[in-house]
C-alpha cells in the first residue's frame, strides 16, 4: 500500500499523535529529503459554528501571522495549507519528549528544573507576545524537551483557529480547550491577552513543583469553576524545600484578576533569574552590557533570557538598504508603488504589500506633504494592511495619527475619525492592553449610539458593547460584565429577535457563566 503524500510533497510515515480534531505524523519532505512533522486538522471537527472555507482562511492567516515569530524556542513551521478535506501544518521534526512525559518520568520534579523550564518558556512568550500572539493553550503536552535540555513550544496560534471562544461547550457538554490550564477570563469567555498565557504558565509551574495541577476535578465544569472561585494551594505546603520566592511567583501568576499578575514574561524571567544556575556577572570587564543587540557575550551571561527590547514597537516602516555613494538617489515613484501594493494585495501577498507601503510613506510625505490627501490615503491603506497582516503594534501609531489629524479637521464625531479610533481600540485589544481598549471603546460608543451626535450606528454600537463586556471579564470585573452583557441581550433581542446570531451567542455565554456559578440562566 502506497503511503499518502500530502500537498504532493510530504510522504506520511508514522502516526505519533491523535486527538478529536486531528493527527500528528512523521513524514519525509520528498523535495528536500528531510524528516518533518505533519499536523492534520479537520475543519468540520474544529468549530461547528464556522464554515469549512472560513476555517481554512482563518487557518492560513494565523499561520502567516505566527510565521513572523523567529525564536529558537519555537518549532519552525515550514509550510501550511489544505489537502482534500484537511488542513495541514508542516513543522520541524524535533527529537525529544513532551514536558508531560518528562515530568512523569522524573517525579518528583526538581524545583531547579521547573524554574529552568519556566525561564525558557518566558523567553518564548516574550517574543510571541511582542507580535502580538496569544498562545491560548500553553500546557505540558504543547512543550517539548530536547535531549540537550532546551525547551520548544508547539501549536502556536492553533488554539485561536480551533475556536476563538476556547471554552465553548459542545452539544455533548464537553469543553473545547484544556480546562486544567485555562485562565479565569478565558473560562468566562472574556478577551484574552498575554496575561492569559502567564496564568497558564503559572499552572504549568505549579504542576511541575507540586505534582498536580492547582485545580484538578472529575468534570470539565468542575475544574473551570475552581479556576474562578478557589485559591490555589501554596506549593511549599507540599514541598517545603521550594524557595519562598518561587512559591510567591506561582501565586502571582495564578491571580484571578489579570491586573494582579506579573506585567509580562520579562518580569517573570527576572523573578526566576536568581534561582537559575549562574553563568556570569552582567557588566563584568569585557562582558559588554549583555542587554544590547549583537552582544556576543549575552548568550553566556543571560542564557535563554527574553530580549528586553521585545516589548518595544518596531519602526513604522522598514529602513531602506544603504545606497552606494556613487549611485545617485532616484526619486521614488509613489503611484507605481501604490499600484504594486494593490496588485500584491489582490494576490494575497499581504506581507510584501506592507513592506512596500511602509517603505514609500516617508518619500510620499517628503514629496507631497504630510497632510496631503495622497499621503493620508497611503497611510490609511498601510494601517489597514498592517491590521490584515496581524501587525497590530505597528498599526496602532498609524491609526492614532490618522484619528488625530481627522478629528482636528472634521471633529471627534466624524465617521472616519470614529473608524480610526475603533480600529485603534481593536489593536489595543489584540495587544492585550485591556484597560486602554476599554477606555477607547467607551469613548466612541456614545457617537455610535447617537448620543454623541445625531444619527448613530446600532450594529456597531452593539459590537462595541459586546467587546466592552468581554474586556470587563478580562480585567476581572465580572459583575459589571454580567450587567453589560445582560442589557445587551435585552436590546439585541428587541431589535433582532431571539434567534439572531448575536442574541444566541450572548445567551450561550450568559448560560455558561451561570453554570459556573451553580445555577441556570433565566430565559426570556
Amino acid at each position: 500500500m502506497n503511503a499518502r503524500v500530502v500537498a504532493g510533497r510530504y510522504e506520511m510515515a508514522t502516526l505519533i499523535g491523535q486527538g478529536g480534531m486531528g493527527q500528528v505524523w512523521t513524514a519525509y519532505d520528498q523535495r528536500l529529503g528531510r524528516r518533518v512533522a505533519v499536523k492534520l486538522l479537520r475543519p468540520d471537527k474544529m468549530a461547528a459554528d464556522t464554515g469549512a472555507e472560513d476555517m481554512r482562511r482563518r487557518f492560513i492567516r494565523e499561520c502567516r501571522v505566527t510565521a513572523q515569530v523567529n525564536h529558537p524556542g519555537l518549532v519552525t513551521v515550514h509550510d501550511a495549507g489544505s489537502d482534500g478535506d484537511e488542513l495541514f501544518l508542516i513543522m520541524q521534526y524535533v527529537e525529544g519528549t513532551d514536558l508531560a512525559a518528562h515530568f512523569t518520568t522524573h517525579a518528583p520534579y526538581p524545583w531547579q528544573w521547573a524554574a529552568s523550564v519556566a525561564a525558557q518558556l518566558c523567553a518564548v512568550l516574550a517574543a510571541v507576545h511582542a507580535v502580538p500572539i496569544v498562545h491560548r493553550d500553553l500546557k505540558p503536552r504543547n512543550v517539548m524537551v530536547k535531549p540537550d535540555g532546551t525547551v520548544l513550544v508547539l501549536d502556536l496560534g492553533v488554539a485561536s483557529v480551533i475556536d476563538t471562544d476556547t471554552t465553548r461547550l459542545t452539544h455533548t457538554g464537553s469543553v473545547i480547550g484544556s480546562p486544567a490550564y485555562m485562565a479565569p477570563e478565558q473560562v468566562m469567555g472574556g478577551a484574552v491577552g498575554p496575561y492569559t498565557d502567564l496564568y497558564a504558565l503559572g499552572v504549568v509551574l505549579h504542576e511541575l513543583l507540586s505534582g498536580t495541577v492547582p485545580f484538578p476535578g472529575a468534570t470539565a465544569l468542575g475544574v473551570l469553576h475552581r479556576h474562578l472561585y478557589e485559591p490555589p494551594m501554596p506549593v511549599r505546603r507540599i514541598r517545603p524545600e521550594i524557595p519562598e520566592t518561587l512559591e510567591a511567583l506561582v501565586l502571582r501568576l495564578l491571580a484571578k484578576d489579570p491586573q494582579h499578575r506579573p506585567a509580562g514574561a520579562q518580569e517573570v524571567y527576572e523573578a526566576l533569574a536568581p534561582l537559575l544556575p549562574t553563568r556570569g556577572v552582567v557588566g563584568a570587564p569585557g562582558s559588554g552590557s549583555a542587554g544590547t543587540p549583537l552582544d556576543p557575550t549575552r548568550p553566556f551571561l543571560r542564557p535563554h533570557a527574553p530580549w528586553p527590547d521585545r516589548a518595544t514597537a518596531p519602526p513604522s516602516a522598514p529602513l531602506p538598504p544603504p545606497k552606494p555613494e556613487h549611485v545617485p538617489a532616484r526619486r521614488p515613484d509613489v503611484a507605481a508603488a501604490v499600484d504594486e501594493a494593490k496588485r500584491l494585495l489582490g494576490e494575497g501577498s499581504i506581507t510584501q504589500a506592507v513592506d512596500i507601503l511602509g517603505g514609500i510613506l516617508p518619500a510620499a510625505a517628503a514629496e507631497h506633504g504630510e497632510r496631503s490627501p495622497v499621503v493620508r490615503i497611503l497611510r490609511k491603506q498601510y494601517a489597514t494592511t498592517l491590521m490584515d497582516d496581524g501587525q497590530y503594534r505597528r498599526a496602532l501609531p498609524e491609526l492614532r495619527r490618522l484619528a488625530d489629524d481627522r478629528a482636528a479637521e472634521a471633529g471627534p464625531g466624524d465617521p472616519q475619525t470614529l473608524q480610526f479610533r475603533y480600529d485603534a481600540a481593536q489593536c489595543l485589544e489584540q495587544l492585550g492592553e485591556a484597560g486602554a481598549a476599554l477606555e477607547e471603546y467607551r469613548a466612541v460608543l456614545p457617537y455610535y449610539e447617537g448620543t454623541g451626535q445625531p444619527g448613530g450606528d446600532q450594529s456597531r454600537a452593539f459590537d462595541i458593547r459586546h467587546r466592552i463586556g468581554h474586556l470587563l471579564l478580562a480585567v476581572g470585573d465580572h459583575a459589571a460584565a454580567q450587567q453589560q452583557l445582560q442589557y445587551l441581550l435585552y436590546d439585541a433581542e428587541r431589535v433582532y429577535g431571539p434567534y439572531h446570531p448575536l442574541p444566541v451567542e450572548l445567551r450561550r455565554g450568559l448560560d455558561r457563566r451561570q453554570q459556573f456559578r451553580g445555577g441556570t440562566t433565566r430565559r426570556k
